[in-house]
């Protein structure tokens, strides 16, 4: 959790915050079809729907008030993943900077699965 003080309070941001915003963020890209977990019964890698894709997500905090984020996602058949994973740091830092003011120290991206359709 990141704490901000103002001169008119405190604001603590959870870390449930960070993982959607970021969540939504990377699915939004292109090529992108989703957040993806490995189920630990049998090992396979599984679509999260909307509701749930801040599984996909972990956030770490760094004693600085910066964060990183790893992001687990499933890929389109075709697309270039270097491209994509590219794009997906880019506006994940945006976008998490942009809605919070944290600093993000880095975004990893895991390409999990790709889909054929």
């Amino acid at each position: 959790m990141i704490r901000l003080s103002t001169d008119k309070g405190t604001i603590a941001i959870d870390s449930n915050v960070y993982t959607n915003i970021a969540g939504v963020a990377a699915s939004n890209c292109f090529g992108v079809k989703g957040m993806a977990v490995r189920s630990m019964t049998d090992g396979l890698v599984h679509l999260l729907r909307r509701e749930a894709m801040s599984k996909g997500v972990r956030v770490a905090f760094h004693d600085d008030g910066s964060i990183s984020i790893d992001l687990h996602i499933m890929v389109d058949h075709g697309v270039n993943i270097n491209a994509v994973g590219a794009a997906i740091i880019d506006e994940v830092r945006y976008v998490v900077n942009k809605s919070t003011g944290t600093e993000v120290k880095a975004v990893n991206v895991f390409v999990d699965s790709i889909t054929v359709d």
